[in-house]
């Protein structure tokens, strides 16, 4: 008696043509058109509710919302302990930081809930990148080439021999009856030697740039911390598949020579690839700066990920990356993302940093641990020696080649800042527990190193620099005229190599320069700076430097805002120079004819600078 709805019309429709063609129609078919003639003929109606002024739904924010509030913690307890100078001045702040992740893990197992753990993925993708790329794009190039050797023979032999003297001893002491260590092997404990040997950067980090030490002790040690993950990776996978497999024969350790050669290099061409393709980028943006950063972080973190992908070493992935585009990207890029850079960076490493020591301090109350003795302070021990021997023993055959000796005082310092710090825990945490059934016992001696490196070692290193009155970092910037004359000093060693026929480094890094002049700078930055003389790329970026540190400090120098770019900065005169950059013995007037004599001289040098020099006979 009602008219039939279309579903139920469609419904009909195929029963016809099922029957028509002698096929049994569905079951659930036919139960839908009954529903559905039913439903028809029997609407139901629905019951009106009052409208929900307010509701409750934790859930669909609980990720965001955690993530936020760990965040804002840090943050939080960061700007407190700064707000306390007595405090950080005698306790480090990634010791106060651990301290406030123990209170906050033990609080939330007496509530009754599950503290979060420090895991693995989270640290290597998440929170290492920020760190790792703010060092490696604001990496002090000069003292860090003029070192590398150094640096490769502490991140390189010194490691190799940490992991094999501690793995080697530990498994001596493994075989004494009364330890209950009788099930660990020699693969596991040169595993577990590999995984506590590596010096961790996060850590050095945060110890040593609140002490202030001088740039080549710093060096020294933050690239051994940087340059020594090809070696803690390479040792830690080979170490994991020998422990799996229980042979190793001649081949594999050869194989194992060419994984690290795979790894460390691997990871730099990778780094060089991503920095070189966000340079040529930069070329292309003057009429989009706001995107400007976006492009040096994606490629930077593009970098570590297709590191990783094929388990390079995406911690000198990233190193590359910063310091082969920073130069390229810097002379194409406004002021203005410079600066957005500059402080995105420092704000996301330094989170990065404090969310690592809060977590490592909640892991070590949420983890599950293995008590013994003997173990942990076997390791301790070996950790102490191993590294003090390494240290002395490569510094005797590094001095023969050094021109600046490193004195006793610069070895104790290198020895007694090899901090142990999260990459270790993340390694150990890694560990399958079916294949290392002492992974457990692995985690709470690692938690126990690192610890004692943070608390102990990080709290007395700055009562022991100043007792041995150990050269401090100098807070002055060099002027001027010291970075003129570093370069010409540099252009006297080449000339002096060239005519002793001597190669040594001065004259290979002219050979870089020169060919970076001469084709790569053409190709990564636009306009006419890639043509540039040095002398005169070197005086704008001296102009720019001050005119910037002017602004920053209430000269009242008033920019203008219609100019995106950094070059058209350089004329910017300052109305009132603060009191600290003022040169006294010089009057306002000599100062402007000193600079306009300036002007003139490097304009005459830009006119002439294609011009052959005559040969000057050095004998009559």
């Amino acid at each position: 008696g009602t008219q039939p709805s279309p579903v139920s019309w469609s419904c009909l429709t195929l029963l016809c043509v099922c029957v028509s063609s002698g096929l049994t129609p569905h079951h659930g078919l036919q139960k839908g058109c009954e529903a559905d003639v039913t439903k028809s003929k029997h609407p139901t109606n629905r019951t009106k509710k009052p409208f929900p002024v307010l509701s409750f739904d934790y859930e669909h924010v609980k990720t965001p919302f955690e993530i936020s509030l760990w965040v804002l913690l840090a943050s939080l307890m960061k700007l407190g302990f700064h707000l306390i100078p007595r405090l950080s001045s005698i306790v480090p702040e990634s010791c106060l930081l651990i301290v406030v992740g123990l209170l906050v893990g033990g609080l939330i197992k007496v509530v009754g809930e599950t503290p979060p753990v420090l895991d693995s993925q989270v640290f290597f993708l998440f929170l290492l990148p920020p760190i790792i790329l703010d060092a490696g794009y604001f990496l002090p190039i000069r003292p860090f080439s003029e070192n590398l050797g150094t640096i490769l023979m502490f991140a390189v032999v010194g490691t190799l021999w940490n992991s094999f003297f501690m793995g080697g001893l530990l498994y001596g002491v493994c075989q004494i009856k009364g330890t209950d260590l009788n099930t660990v092997n020699l693969l596991a404990c040169l595993l577990f030697g590999s995984i506590i040997s590596a010096v961790d950067p996060v850590a050095v980090l945060a110890v040593f740039e609140e002490i202030h030490i001088n740039e080549l002790l710093h060096i020294l040690v933050f690239g051994e911390s940087l340059l020594n993950d090809a070696v803690t990776v390479v040792l830690y996978h080979l170490f994991e598949e020998y422990a799996g497999v229980g042979s190793v024969s001649i081949l594999d350790v050869f194989l194992g020579v060419v994984c690290f050669l795979v790894v460390a290099l691997g990871g730099v061409l990778v780094g060089a690839f991503y920095g070189i393709l966000a340079a040529f980028t930069s070329r292309f943006t003057s009429h989009t700066r706001v995107i400007e950063p976006l492009f040096v972080f994606v490629y930077s973190y593009m970098a570590y990920l297709s590191a990783e992908v094929f388990h390079l070493s995406g911690i000198m992935a990233l190193i590359a990356c910063g310091a082969v585009m920073r130069p390229y990207v810097e002379a194409n890029i406004s002021h203005k993302s410079h600066t957005t850079i500059k402080y995105f960076l420092k704000m996301w490493s330094s989170v990065s940093e404090t969310l690592i020591f809060i977590f490592l301090g909640v892991s070590t109350v949420a983890g599950n641990h293995s008590w013994n003795w003997t173990f942990v302070t076997v390791t301790i021990i070996l950790c102490l020696v191993s590294r003090v021997l390494g240290v002395v023993g490569l510094t005797y055959v590094i001095n023969k080649f050094r021109i600046v000796k490193l004195t006793t005082k610069d070895q104790f310092i290198v020895a007694y800042g090899g901090l142990r710090g999260a990459i270790a825990f993340s390694l150990g945490y890694l560990l399958d527990k079916s294949h290392f059934p002492m992974r457990d016992m692995f985690l709470t001696a690692i938690i126990t190193v690192i610890f004692f490196t943070v608390f102990v070692q990080g709290m007395t290193i700055r009562p022991l620099v100043d007792l041995l009155a150990v050269k401090k970092k100098q807070e002055t910037k060099r002027s001027i005229n010291e970075e003129i004359h570093t370069q010409f000093l540099d252009h006297l060693l080449t000339g002096i190599e060239d005519i002793c026929g001597h190669y040594g480094h001065h004259h290979w890094k002219d050979k870089l320069n020169r060919f970076n002049k001469k084709y790569v700078k053409k190709c990564l930055i636009a306009g006419e700076r890639s043509k540039e003389p040095q002398l005169i790329a070197f005086y704008h970026k001296m102009e720019m430097k001050q005119a910037i540190e002017l602004v920053e400090s209430g000269g009242g120098v008033k920019l203008p805002s219609a100019v995106p770019s950094t070059v058209s900065m350089q004329n910017i005169q300052p109305k009132k120079p603060p009191s600290d950059r003022a040169i006294p013995q010089i009057s306002k007037g000599r100062e402007e004819e000193i600079r306009k004599i300036l002007r003139n001289n490097l304009q005459k040098t830009r006119q002439r600078v294609r011009e052959p020099l005559p040969l000057i006979p050095l004998c009559p």
